[in-house]
């Protein structure tokens, strides 16, 4: 059976005729686990995820999904088992209404219309967002916009869930309506990059800390949240 979650070796990565902006990363994420992705602007947060999901690809070192070497021959396989939400909602959701924008992937991986349709509703449904199913994407709100892009991910049923700033944006009800619906989703694990770092105290468990291309902190959260000068010591002031 294979073993569900993310594994990093020796991972390195630099944008041409540049360092390095990730330098020997290696962690392990493993099922049940909810972990925060820390990091002061231009540590790499993005990069990282990115090369989780082979938009980009590593100068050395290896990657596995669920078990499997993610490389160009596996990355279809690969991508069946990640949800991924960019910073920006709005480049998920690309179809004429909510509704064709969550059964898109179902839809283009075999799903009978009609199934794709049932289990777009209940997602939509369960994110309050039933009534806008035939709307556009640029008559919802910036929160509706982040949940609708999120049910178009869950319509495929990952195992796990990379979400870059899902925050951005959203005001404080919106920030805690999120949070609700993310720790009441059936994802195995998930990995979340925020700047957001009370947010990110309600919703991971763990945490790792990017910094100068390194991860150079991997502990619990709270403890984390709770020493101001190590926070402030690496660009991460908190309440700021």
């Amino acid at each position: 059976m294979t073993q569900t979650g993310i594994s990093v070796e020796n991972l390195v990565y630099a944008y041409a005729n540049q360092e390095p902006v990730l330098r020997d990363i290696s962690f392990k994420l493993n099922a049940g686990e909810r972990v925060a992705l820390m990091g002061a602007t231009g540590s790499g947060k993005s990069t990282l995820l990115e090369n989780l999901m082979g938009l980009k690809q590593p100068h050395s070192g290896k990657i596995f999904i669920n078990g499997i070497h993610l490389e160009s021959k596996t990355l279809p396989q690969v991508r069946r088992y990640i949800g991924f939400s960019f910073q920006d909602a709005n480049d998920q959701l690309f179809m004429p209404t909510i509704l064709e924008d969550v059964t898109f992937g179902p839809r283009n991986y075999g799903v009978p219309p009609a199934i794709a349709i049932d289990k777009a509703m209940q997602l939509l449904a369960d994110f309050g967002l039933e009534g806008y199913a035939n709307r556009s994407a640029h008559e919802l709100s910036g929160g509706q916009r982040r949940l609708a892009a999120l049910a178009s991910i869950l319509a495929l049923e990952p195992d796990i869930l990379i979400l870059d700033e899902p925050t951005n944006g959203l005001d404080p009800a919106w920030r805690r309506h999120l949070a609700q619906v993310l720790l009441r989703l059936p994802v195995q694990v998930m990995l979340i990059a925020s700047h957001d770092l009370n947010w990110l105290g309600k919703v991971t468990q763990r945490a790792l800390v990017l910094s100068k291309g390194k991860i150079h902190i991997d502990t619990d959260i709270q403890p984390l949240l709770r020493d101001g000068d190590t926070l402030d010591r690496l660009g991460l002031p908190v309440d700021w």
